[in-house]
């Protein structure tokens, strides 16, 4: 389908919380474009969430989307845990707001615009776009040092 593309995403974190970066590969067809970047001062868990949400922001119309991630907080929130958090409101036992909320929020906007199959892989276990992706986190990480 000529709107269907594969995004390969991970994050990395030198201390968590510390320098972090995101990676992203968007395929459509037989093109790859790739992505990165990173923050001084953040968790793994944003930069993992962070890489699908600038990897999706990077499709221009509405897509039928495989995100492949080894992020199992991006991928179990996103397919079993974002319903729950909606329904509250994102808060937390105590009324506090749940960690992320604000990714969350825009995970779920992205994930409405398109249609998405979130793929769970295994990290540092020789999936190659999976290797790539990690390398342009870890370049993120390199840029805020």
């Amino acid at each position: 389908m000529e709107n269907s593309v594969e995004l390969f995403t991970d994050g990395a974190c030198s201390g968590n919380p510390g320098p972090g970066g995101w990676g992203a590969i968007l395929r459509w067809r037989d093109n790859d474009k790739e992505l990165y970047g990173g923050e001084e001062n953040t968790t793994n868990n944003r930069m993992e969430a962070l890489a699908v949400i600038n990897g999706l922001k990077e499709l221009t119309k509405p897509s039928i989307v495989i995100v492949y991630t080894d992020s199992t907080y991006v991928q179990k929130g996103m397919t079993e845990w974002l319903e729950g958090w909606k329904i509250k409101n994102y808060k937390v036992k105590g009324g506090g707001l749940r960690t992320n909320h604000d990714l969350w929020r825009e995970l779920d906007a992205l994930n409405q615009k398109h249609q998405i199959t979130w793929r769970w892989v295994k990290g540092h276990a020789g999936h190659a776009e999976n290797e790539r992706a990690d390398e342009l986190a870890r370049q993120g990480v390199d840029l805020v040092r």
